[in-house]
């Protein structure tokens, strides 16, 4: 059974020394209609709050989102209540950010914080946990003599420095990602893709574009052949198409028969003609020219791969059928 409250919380740095800020972000989605709803965000002791807002919410109009903020111990508790007169509809999103300092301390701890969202009514609840490492000092003292270990400001000093070069040092670790179709971030695929003379389509979904990147040296070995269009266009789709070399099935040879540039042996046959056929589910849409236009870009797209991969001096002919 789908679960009622989905929510997610994260934080944007998980390494932080005394001293430095950190931001978690907390998002609710609401499944069903509800008549109202509780988030709350608690901070445990060693962080500082600064500062909490709401990013986000689907609720308009006289909808109410209202923060207590309750200390505790040294910890803090952020709590959004959130009613509307006509409920939470089904679908809504709601996103908070709250923002700590790192509190002072004298040996490595890790820090824990809690976002729960909880629906009035009947108390159906989801929650979710985030933790931080906080190391007491910068890990550059170790490269120091002994003397430097318990010094303080030097510790501080160069905890500067770490925070600068962490960032590179951690993309240097995994440098090998960025060469992996598979692992590489999105915005990295188009770079990847250069390395092979390959220009990726923007229009493609990026789990597609992802796999023609990792294919595409198989593809190009095929290129111009039938298992060449056919795998390209699976890659696609997802189907295997279905291609039709036309050919001399109707010969014969007679006093009408003639022969010459551009006539192909048979009846109703062209020279250099294939046909692609294939198979494709239907698209999802809101209305029927939405579905018309995501077939006409879908058509548009196989076209272009046929052309792409084809030999030059062959055309096609493209039979398209959808699923029921």
């Amino acid at each position: 059974m789908r679960p009622e409250l989905t929510i997610s919380h994260v934080a944007d740095f998980y390494r932080r020394y005394p001293g430095e800020a950190v931001t978690f972000y907390t998002r609710v989605d609401v499944q069903r209609v509800l008549p109202a709803l509780t988030v709350r965000v608690s901070l445990p002791p060693g962080l500082e709050p600064e500062d909490s807002r709401v990013v986000a919410g689907a609720w308009e109009g006289d909808g109410n989102a209202l923060l207590e903020v309750e200390p505790d111990e040294g910890g803090s508790h952020f709590v959004w209540r959130i009613e509307t007169p006509a409920g939470l509809p089904a679908g809504s999103r709601y996103e908070f950010q709250v923002r700590a300092r790192v509190a002072p301390t004298g040996e490595d701890v890790t820090l824990e914080s809690r976002a729960a969202a909880v629906c009035d009514a009947a108390q159906r609840a989801a929650e979710e946990t985030v933790a931080i490492a906080v190391s007491a000092r910068g890990r550059y003292l170790d490269y120091l003599p002994a003397l430097y270990h318990d010094d303080e400001l030097m510790s501080r000093f160069l905890m500067l420095f770490e925070s600068f070069w962490s960032p590179l040092e951690r993309q240097i670790d995994h440098l090998s990602f960025y060469f992996d179709p598979r692992l590489t971030p999105a915005d990295f695929l188009p770079w990847l893709a250069s390395w092979l003379d390959l220009t990726l389509d923007e229009r493609w979904p990026e789990e597609k574009r992802r796999r023609l990147v990792c294919a595409a040296v198989s593809l190009y070995r095929k290129r111009g052949t039938r298992r060449g269009v056919q795998e390209f266009l699976a890659l696609y789709t997802g189907k295997r198409p279905h291609i039709i070399e036309h050919r001399a099935e109707n010969f014969r040879l007679g006093a009408g028969a003639l022969l010459g540039p551009g006539i192909a042996l048979g009846l109703d046959n062209k020279p250099h003609t294939f046909t692609v056929a294939l198979r494709l589910p239907p698209l999802p849409a809101l209305d029927e020219e939405e579905r018309r236009q995501k077939e006409s870009d879908r058509r548009r797209i196989i076209e272009s791969i046929i052309e792409s991969e084809k030999p030059a001096h062959t055309s096609y002919n493209l039979r398209l059928e959808i699923e029921r």
